[in-house]
């Protein structure tokens, strides 16, 4: 009794040291398993948000945190899979766990191709729910903060004056200043000057700093 209920603490203390206060969505159309779902996640002080149909979450309010979606597979009008390959498309990207009572091998490896945490059959041990929810806020975490460094490089990168702009991507794909300089018309020193302003206001303390900036950059123009 008294290992259990320390395992409970420290579930709570991993939670708790994880978050900005994680939301997990649970879609299942069984009301008993919403309840059962609701109350294991709140036991360890993660926010719950239950609906019964992928209409009823889409409708939702959603906050704007970290968090990941819990799916039922087999559900009227959409099933989970059907549901887990629009998210996409949707503008979703919440990570996702699907749990079935009726799973087989092609289900669970068609789930975890398309990007799913996990894939867990009812009834299902509350220690493998909280583990796969735990993963899943983390991975939405850490997503959220590579949004987060990418816009800020972005933001920086558009502070820049055109030609600065110009020259920063030049020289981060290993053109010399020299080449720079005869590419644009424009001479050396006025190269160094354009280079020097565009890392001091895109933070870069090194030239590899500003090549990382600027493929950041080439990543999210295509």
């Amino acid at each position: 009794m008294i290992s259990q209920s320390l395992a409970v603490v420290a579930r709570k203390a991993i939670v708790s040291s994880m978050r900005e206060r994680a939301v997990v969505h649970i879609i299942d159309d069984d009301e008993s398993m919403r309840a059962v779902l609701d109350s294991l996640l709140r036991s360890v002080d993660i926010d719950a948000r239950a609906h019964a149909s992928v209409d009823d979450f889409l409708t939702a309010k959603k906050p704007d945190a970290p968090g990941c979606l819990v799916l039922d597979v087999r559900m009227p009008r959409i099933n989970g899979l059907d549901f887990q390959a629009r998210l996409s498309e949707l503008g979703i990207r919440l990570p996702v766990i699907l749990m079935t009572g009726h799973g087989d091998i092609p289900m669970s490896v068609q789930a975890m191709k398309r990007g799913a945490v996990d894939f867990l059959p009812k009834p299902f041990r509350d220690q493998d729910m909280l583990d796969a929810v735990i993963t899943a806020i983390e991975r939405d975490r850490q997503r959220r903060i590579a949004d987060g460094e990418i816009l800020r490089i972005q933001e920086r990168f558009h502070s820049l004056s055109a030609r600065e702009q110009q020259v920063m991507l030049m020289v981060t794909t290993g053109k010399m200043n020299k080449q720079v300089a005869g590419d644009l018309g424009i001479s050396e020193i006025t190269v160094k000057i354009h280079r020097g302003q565009a890392m001091r206001k895109m933070g870069a303390r090194t030239l590899a700093d500003l090549v990382r900036m600027a493929d950041t950059i080439r990543a999210t123009r295509l």
